[in-house]
């Protein structure tokens, strides 16, 4: 008797013990320690038994089954988020499923350049795989979303933010958006109380300085710039802005022609109409909000552009005059 316990005792050891090695074997790295990561994607709606068994087909795990069954033991089913995630198969069974339960999810990166439109922010994000252009332009244009973060206007052109942006591809658009007028009104904070001082509202600063984004690359002239139009404005001029009346065109091929200058119907084409546009036509960056609060002192009241970027500013229309025919005159012997 004693003696048959005494094997029975050490058989089941020996299970135990295989069941140990099983389970330690079924539930360690898929692979050697510096295996490269692979991009994992976790499906909204995917459950436990389907994470595990992609997890399997994509070489991170050995064992669906017995993941699967350790996941429940740790109470990790529920807390799986949807998403990219980053993975090795030298991680461990508990480190994926923890990892994709801490949500620590891919991000991309886009670059918003100053002076873009939402509808070219719109398509930089549609190349980057981040949203549809189409939905988030339509996102832009709608009145109900600006005021709901605070935008005075009936869009949210002017107020996306210039910027580099860490964006994971499950985001939606309405966050997208929100992050990006978030960033705005960090930046706005620190221009406002001088707006204020200068009497103008913030959807005023935002309409002047994205045209200051569009007439110039220069950012030693955007000060400049700024003054011609506080000037004009405090003069009761027209802006005569190329830019704001090519915004105003529907399917503008490149050509700005006489036609379009004289266009009444316009409301962008200030060639016609008297003070700001009825707002902005670009998304400008920090440099043209701040000049437009901080606007070089100067009696300018005109510009034209020397063709390399840069512009020859005037006091008087016959100074203006002689500067576009000197343009003129290098452009035609050119």
């Amino acid at each position: 008797m004693k003696r048959a316990l005494t094997v029975a005792l050490c058989v089941g050891l020996a299970a135990v013990g295989l069941l140990v090695l099983w389970l330690a074997r079924g539930l360690s790295p898929a692979a050697d320690a510096g295996a490269a990561e692979v991009i994992f994607v976790v499906e909204p709606g995917d459950s436990l038994g389907r994470v595990a068994q992609n997890l399997e087909s994509a070489g991170l795990l050995r064992d669906a089954d017995l993941a699967e069954a350790f996941a429940r033991v740790l109470g990790l089913a529920p807390r799986l988020r949807a998403g990219e995630y980053a993975l090795s198969p030298s991680m461990s069974t508990r480190a994926i499923f923890e990892h994709i339960a801490s949500g620590q999810v891919v991000t991309h990166p886009v670059v918003v350049p100053e002076g873009f439109t939402a509808a070219q922010i719109a398509e930089r994000l549609e190349q980057a795989g981040l949203a549809d252009a189409g939905s988030f332009s339509a996102l832009c244009a709608d009145p109900l979303f600006a005021r709901e973060l605070a935008v005075p206007g009936t869009s949210l052109e002017g107020y996306l933010f210039p910027e580099t942006y860490r964006f994971p591809r499950s985001l939606e658009p309405r966050e997208i958006a929100r992050a990006m007028v978030a960033e705005f009104f960090d930046a706005w904070r620190l221009l406002a109380p001088e707006a204020e001082r200068r009497g103008m509202s913030l959807h005023e600063v935002v309409t002047l300085a994205s045209i200051v984004e569009k007439e110039t690359g220069a950012p030693q002239e955007r000060p400049l710039i700024a003054s011609v139009f506080a000037n004009r404005l405090a003069r009761g001029m027209r802006l005569e802005s190329d830019p704001t009346t090519i915004y105003g065109i529907s399917g503008f091929d490149g050509n700005l022609r006489r036609r379009d200058l004289e266009n009444e119907g316009n409301p962008y084409n200030t060639y016609r109409i008297t003070g700001l546009p009825p707002g902005p036509i670009a998304n400008p960056g920090i440099a043209s909000l701040r000049a437009v609060v901080q606007p070089a002192q100067t009696q300018y009241l005109y510009f034209v552009s020397r063709n390399d970027g840069t512009h020859i500013f005037s006091r008087s229309y016959s100074e203006h005059v002689n500067a576009v025919n000197r343009h003129q005159r290098r452009r035609s012997s050119r």
